[in-house]
């Protein structure tokens, strides 16, 4: 196993990597560091109401175009790209992720599809999936 540790040069702006960690990289699948996608997960919100199921997503900075929403069964997969802005600058802190993102809610009950809303609204994605009503069967005697 390879430890990597970062250091601060104050010639260099920003992090970068000892030269110890990047000859070690090398030896390793180049390819497989390169190509694995970054994808990260929003704060998730999943409650109930006598009515409907409700997921908010907290998601700042970004548009409704930004979002998509595809429900199947019972998963409903919230994905969509936050855009990064593209100045040059070298971090001091860094916490807010940027790009690709995706949730996944597993439904604890059955939805009504067609009535299914969504909203997006001072960094906030909520959206509202109205429970199926159970189907009641009278026993005739």
């Amino acid at each position: 196993m390879v430890e990597i540790r970062m250091k601060v040069d104050p010639l260099k702006p920003g992090w970068y990597l000892p030269e110890e960690g990047q000859s070690s990289m090398k030896d390793r699948s180049r390819k497989r560091l390169v190509s694995t996608p970054h994808v990260w997960r929003p704060p998730t919100d999943v409650y109930e109401t006598e009515e409907s199921l409700i997921i908010r997503v907290e998601i700042a900075g970004m548009h409704e175009k930004d979002f998509s929403l595809s429900l199947s069964e019972r998963s409903l997969v919230i994905r969509g790209l936050r855009a990064d802005i593209s100045e040059r600058r070298a971090y001091h802190q860094m916490e807010i992720p940027f790009g690709e993102f995706e949730t996944q809610v597993n439904l604890p009950c059955r939805v009504i599809a067609n009535e299914v809303s969504a909203e997006y609204s001072l960094g906030f994605l909520r959206v509202v999936l109205p429970r199926e009503k159970p189907h009641r069967i009278i026993v005739k005697g």
